[in-house]
Order: C-alpha cells, then sequence, then structure tokens
C-alpha cells in the first residue's frame, strides 16, 4: 500500500487544480483585449485614410443642389447610392463633399439633369449639361453586384469626370436609364495604354 500524501502535498495539488481556470481566465482577457485594440487600430486607420482623400480631393468644387422648383421627372426609382469613382477606375473612390457616403437614395431624371436625394446624407444634382451618359456595370468604389446589377452614371464635375454608381430596388429598370441618357464606357487605364502603344499606321485606319 502506498503511503498517504502529505497535507502539503495535497494542499499543492489543490491550489494547482485551482490556479488553472485562472490562468486560462487571464489569457481569455488577454486575447480579448489585444483583438480589440487591433479594431480600433484599422478602424484609425482607416478614417485617417479617408480624410487623407478627402485632403487630396480639395479641388473638388461643392456639388450643384436639386433646385426646390423642380419639375415632374421623365424617370424616377427608389435604392441605394453605392458612391463615386474617378470615371473608368472603379476603386479610385471620391469621398469629397459626402460621395463617398453609402446611403438610401431617391433618384429622378428630370429636364435640370440627375436629382439625388439621400435621406441621412447630402442631396445633389448631377447637372443636365455634364452628364455624359450612363452604363449597366457590377461594381464601384469597392462595391460589387451582380453583372448589370449597377447602374453607372458617367458626369463631369469641376476638372474631374466622375462615375457615380446606384442601384434601384428594381434593378430592370436601369436599363431605361442608359436609353434616356446615352451609354458611355469610359476608357479604362489598361485600354488607354494599350492605345498609345499601337502603331501609328494602326491609329491612322
Amino acid at each position: 500500500m502506498s503511503a498517504p500524501a502529505s497535507p502539503l502535498v495535497v494542499l499543492a495539488e489543490e491550489a494547482e487544480r485551482r490556479s488553472q481556470p485562472v490562468t486560462a481566465l487571464a489569457e481569455r482577457i488577454g486575447w480579448v483585449i489585444g483583438l480589440l485594440l487591433l479594431v480600433a487600430l484599422v478602424y484609425w486607420l482607416m478614417r485617417e485614410g479617408w480624410k487623407w482623400r478627402a485632403t487630396l480631393q480639395g479641388d473638388l468644387p461643392a456639388l450643384p443642389e436639386p433646385p426646390e422648383d423642380d419639375v415632374e421627372p421623365r424617370l424616377a426609382f427608389t435604392g441605394r447610392y453605392h458612391g463615386s469613382t474617378t470615371a473608368g477606375q472603379w476603386l479610385d473612390r471620391i469621398v469629397a463633399h459626402g460621395l463617398g457616403t453609402r446611403s438610401r437614395a431617391e433618384v429622378a431624371l428630370t429636364a435640370h439633369g440627375v436629382r439625388v436625394l439621400r435621406p441621412g446624407a447630402r442631396d445633389f444634382l448631377i447637372p443636365a449639361d455634364r452628364v455624359l451618359g450612363a452604363r449597366l456595370d457590377k461594381g464601384i468604389a469597392g462595391k460589387v453586384l451582380t453583372e448589370g446589377g449597377l447602374l453607372v452614371i458617367t458626369w463631369r464635375h469641376g476638372d474631374r469626370v466622375l462615375d457615380s454608381g446606384f442601384r434601384s430596388d428594381l434593378a430592370a429598370e436601369h436599363a431605361a436609364w442608359v436609353d434616356a441618357l446615352g451609354h458611355h464606357h469610359p476608357a479604362r487605364p489598361a485600354d488607354d495604354a494599350r492605345s498609345v502603344q499601337r502603331p501609328e499606321t494602326e491609329r491612322v485606319r
């Protein structure tokens, strides 16, 4: 028969069993705190990047406001505004003057242009004489939808040409807007590079 454990050994084993849950809890708390700090850091970096981008776009004029005496719209839909980018560059997001804020939107085509009313965000007008056309696409400002699920309106604002993306609650309505505004697809940087590299004889044809 083995000799009974001494009281000191028993107390030591009991203390070890009690310390294990305490140690595990401390480790979990440490992981949670570390994760929260990481999330806070990522959020701060995103916010600083947003502010830096807005500073770079400081040359962009203020957005035209929709007139109060607007006429009956030719076309209209309710849906979402997904953002604006430099034309042809779907990841080069424009954030100045609230253009980077995704929101619900009521969009109407009138004699004045494209009226965009946004609950909780800044309303704006795309004047009729600045609209270059529209197209169906699937992504803008990092947002990817189904093929043809996005209505992209190309327009001139100040010295820049912009793409603004919208999605109607009834995506079938998009085609009528392309017909009304005219189809326009700005050349992408890769297309521009290829056109520059073509032989002179090919460009003349």
